[in-house]
C-alpha cells in the first residue's frame, strides 16, 4: 500500500484560521492539494491569508463563522454543500481562554464563553459536518485539543475541562462515526508560540523558571509544528486511525 499525503480534490474546513495553529494547518492543507475554507470570528482577520493562499496558485476561501453560534455554523455548511457539494475534511481549531485565574472566583461568563466555543462549538462543527461526509461514505475530523486535557494547567480551569472534554467528544463520534467511515481523532499541542499563548510565552521568569523545565525538548512549539501530525490524520495515510489523540508536546506529558 502507498502512503498517500496527497488531499487534491479535498475540501477542507479549517476553524479559527485566522492565526497560529490554524492558519498554520490551512496553508499545509492548501499545499497538498486541498480546496481550503477558512473560518473566523471576524473576515476582516482571514482575507490577508486567502490572498497568500491564492497568491501560491491554491485555493482557499474566508467565510466569517463564529464557533460558538449555531445559526453561523448552520449557514457556512448550507454555504459548503451548496457551492461545493461535500467536505472531505473539518479542523476544529477555534478556542478561547476567556478566563485566567482560580476555580472558586471564576464568573459564570467566563464558563458559558469558553463552552460554547470549545465544545459546543466544536460538537455541533462535527455534527454538521458528518451528516455532509456520510452522503460519500468518508472524512476526516480533527479536533485540535490540549495537553491540558490530560494534565490540567493551574489558573486554566475552565479551559483545561473543556479540553478534556474535546478528547471524550473525539471518542464518542470517532465510534459512532466509524460505520460511515468517518475517521475522528485529536491533537494535543503542548506550549506552543502563538498570540493565544503569548501572556506565558513572553513571561521570561515564567518561561526559564517553571514551563521550560517541563519540557524535555526544552522550548516552545512553533505553529508548523503541529502540521504534520494534522496532514497524517486529514490524508489517506491515517485510513486506519480513528478515536486517536495525538501529544505533539515536546515531551512534556512524557
Amino acid at each position: 500500500m502507498k502512503i498517500d499525503f496527497n488531499l487534491t480534490g479535498k475540501i477542507a474546513v479549517v476553524t479559527g484560521a485566522s492565526r497560529g495553529i490554524g492558519e498554520a494547518i490551512a496553508e499545509t492543507f492548501a499545499d497538498h492539494g486541498a480546496t481550503v475554507i477558512i473560518t473566523s470570528r471576524k473576515l476582516e482577520n482571514l482575507k490577508e491569508i486567502e490572498e497568500n493562499i491564492k497568491a501560491s496558485g491554491k485555493n482557499a476561501e474566508a467565510i466569517a463563522c463564529h464557533n460558538g453560534n449555531l445559526s453561523d455554523i448552520e449557514n457556512l455548511f448550507k454555504h459548503i454543500e451548496s457551492k461545493y457539494k461535500k467536505i472531505d475534511i473539518l479542523v476544529n481549531n477555534a478556542a478561547t481562554n476567556f478566563y485566567f485565574g482560580d476555580v472558586l472566583n471564576a464568573p459564570e461568563a467566563a464558563w458559558d464563553k469558553t463552552m460554547d466555543v470549545n465544545l459546543k462549538g466544536y460538537f455541533f462543527m462535527s455534527q454538521f459536518a458528518a451528516k455532509l461526509m456520510q452522503k460519500n461514505e468518508r472524512g476526516s475530523i480533527i479536533n485540535i485539543s490540549s495537553i491540558n486535557g490530560i494534565r490540567p494547567a493551574p489558573m486554566q480551569g475552565i479551559y483545561s475541562i473543556t479540553k478534556a472534554g474535546v478528547i471524550a467528544m473525539t471518542k464518542s463520534f470517532a465510534k459512532e462515526l466509524a460505520q460511515f467511515n468517518i475517521r475522528v481523532n485529536a491533537i494535543l499541542p503542548g506550549l506552543t508560540d502563538t498570540k493565544f499563548s503569548s501572556v506565558m510565552v513572553k513571561n521570561e521568569e515564567l518561561m526559564d523558571k517553571i514551563l521550560l523545565p517541563q519540557i524535555p525538548l526544552h522550548r516552545v512549539a512553533k505553529p508548523e509544528e503541529m502540521c504534520g501530525a494534522a496532514l497524517y490524520l486529514a490524508s489517506d495515510a491515517s485510513s486506519f486511525t480513528t478515536g486517536a489523540t495525538i501529544v505533539v508536546d515536546g515531551g512534556a506529558l512524557a
